[in-house]
């Protein structure tokens, strides 16, 4: 008897720590959902209530997020290319079909991988970054200190990093779809004795406008999930060093598994 007493409690604090789980997820699903609309109805209608997005915030994120990231994204890039290119040579090479390998890093670098390596520098770089500037923001009370000085936070943090998200991630994708290539070419120019014209020409008749919008269409969203998630946990601190530590390093880990998820998503329905 007191052992099936036992595994009942067992089984009603699991119970109770799933539903608990559970409900935090809605609810920080839904206020970042929240945060998302009132950033994009501050976008499209701040002029009317005489609060305009600011330009010159959308130009400092638009830096910080994409361009201060393009040495490490086009390093990280070019050595996913290179790699791509290793690994299929030396894994169809034993079918007599390495030439084969071209075809594979057009289609897989402009639907898959160039896209996914942008979102994640993005998300490790810009999407820390958001939370602990938004996170010590909350905690010093000067979010509290816009909303009594009558400027809506959302718009005056959350708006300018949606549209500076919205406008630089597809030309990190693009930057990071010609980089893999471009790492992708020359180890198969050395490894298939080809010239860099006839890798750029097997290239551009293997691609299709299908394959370019599928990556642009990953990277709007990759941009628009990153910014949920980093700002909704910026927002969400508490706890002092402890508290800020703990929403950044959450923020990462977030950010990279929702980009992963939705590309898992995209790729079931797009592929099919």
């Amino acid at each position: 008897m007191a052992v099936e007493l036992q595994q009942t409690g067992c089984f009603r604090r699991l119970g109770e720590t799933t539903g608990r789980w559970f409900v935090h997820g809605v609810e920080e699903f839904g206020y970042s959902a929240a945060l998302l609309a009132e950033g994009m109805f501050w976008i499209f209608v701040g002029h009317w209530f005489h609060q305009r997005v600011r330009l010159r915030a959308v130009a400092e994120q638009m830096m910080n997020i994409g361009v201060l990231a393009i040495p490490v994204l086009s390093i990280l890039a070019f050595a996913n290319g290179a790699m791509m290119a290793m690994q299929g040579i030396y894994t169809l090479r034993d079918f007599g079909a390495e030439s084969q390998v071209i075809t594979g890093i057009a289609i897989s670098v402009t639907r898959e991988f160039g896209v996914l390596i942008a979102g994640i520098v993005v998300a490790g770089r810009s999407g820390s970054a958001i939370a602990a500037r938004i996170g010590t923001m909350q905690m010093a009370q000067e979010v509290d200190a816009l909303r009594v000085m009558g400027i809506s936070p959302v718009r005056y943090l959350v708006s300018p990093i949606l549209l500076a998200m919205l406008v630089m991630m597809p030309m990190l994708t693009i930057l990071s779809d010609g980089m893999s290539i471009l790492g992708g070419g020359l180890i198969s120019c050395v490894e298939l004795h080809i010239s860099p014209g006839i890798y750029i020409t097997r290239i551009l008749a293997s691609l299709s406008v299908i394959d370019l919008l599928q990556g642009l269409v990953k990277s709007v969203v990759f941009g628009i999930l990153i910014t949920a998630v980093a700002t909704s946990n910026g927002f969400g601190t508490q706890g002092g060093a402890e508290g800020l530590g703990h929403s950044t390093t959450r923020s990462v880990v977030i950010c990279i598994a929702a980009i992963v998820i939705a590309d898992m998503i995209f790729t079931f329905f797009l592929s099919r």
